[in-house]
């Protein structure tokens, strides 16, 4: 059987670096191509053209993203760029070589106005420059390539690179008490789950196209995630709850954004962990 080529846009960032940790699982199906902005600028389209004409990927996975969700308020021009022309451009290029567009996006493509999980068909509101430019790339790449599959995802933390959970943790070094959100409402994912959740999903025929959503379950507080990090770290940490309104930022963010996973599970047969057992497992790793 040929070995088919998955090139991963964004190799450096938080999910790049889970693909990374995991390829060797899969070297005797696939060749792994791990590129930044560095070596591709996706905002570049002649570039992204040039690049996947001549590697010719089966799969491209874009794990790049704007990701500051509050400077994209001052700077609508960057964050549209990367999240919704990139993702056209990424689209254009895989479309020419016949190959499969996969596109991480995010719950805040939502308003989270809502007491019900949204599934893929609901309808999108976001508050904020980053939602909407991420929304802006998912309804481009779509109608540009039918051979693409958008991956909405939330609250992510790994290992690697900067997250909530990386970040607590340092915190927690430093202070006696911390004030944490509790009325907002997510699902926290684990990195490392929704890479292997994505390589499944490659190596399913024949594949289905749109909308997915995926995150580790159940829906749970900034809060709560906090505690919970708190306790599985042995922090002896103070932590207050406190509202939205107590801690304003430049970016509205959505009060209730729960996902539905039926469509993932059902579509592609990929078991969802519980969020506590993926944090554990993640915090052990940081420990080591």
């Amino acid at each position: 059987m040929l070995t088919k080529k998955i090139l991963l846009i964004g190799g450096n960032g938080q999910l790049g670096n889970c693909f990374r940790k995991i390829a060797p699982n899969f070297e005797l199906d696939f060749e792994f191509n791990f590129t930044d902005s560095t070596i591709l600028n996706i905002t570049d389209e002649d570039a992204v053209q040039d690049f996947i004409s001549e590697y010719k990927p089966d799969f491209c996975i874009n794990a790049s993203a704007y990701t500051a969700v509050d400077l994209a308020e001052s700077e609508p021009e960057k964050a549209f760029a990367v999240n919704a022309e990139g993702v056209a451009n990424l689209a254009e290029a895989c479309l020419s070589n016949k190959t499969t567009l996969i596109h991480i996006s995010t719950d805040y493509v939502f308003d989270g106005e809502t007491n019900i999980s949204y599934d893929e068909e609901n309808f999108t509101n976001p508050m904020g420059v980053y939602g909407a430019s991420k929304r802006n790339g998912e309804e481009l790449a779509l109608a540009i390539n039918p051979k693409t599959i958008i991956i909405r995802t939330s609250w992510l933390y790994s290992e690697f690179n900067k997250n909530f959970v990386k970040t607590m943790l340092n915190l927690f070094s430093q202070k006696d008490e911390l004030g944490i959100v509790a009325d907002q409402f997510g699902q926290p994912t684990n990195a490392n789950d929704l890479a292997e959740a994505v390589m499944k999903i490659i190596k399913t025929e024949p594949k289905k196209y749109g909308i997915y959503h995926f995150s580790n379950y159940p829906e749970t507080t900034w809060y709560d995630f906090a505690s919970k990090i708190a306790e599985f770290s042995a922090s002896k940490i103070k932590l207050n709850a406190i509202t939205t309104n107590q801690f304003p930022t430049p970016a509205k963010r959505p009060k209730r954004s729960t996902m539905s996973l039926d469509k993932i599970e059902k579509d592609y047969h990929i078991d969802v962990k519980h969020w506590e057992n993926s944090l554990e497992d993640c915090i052990e790793i940081l420990k080591n």
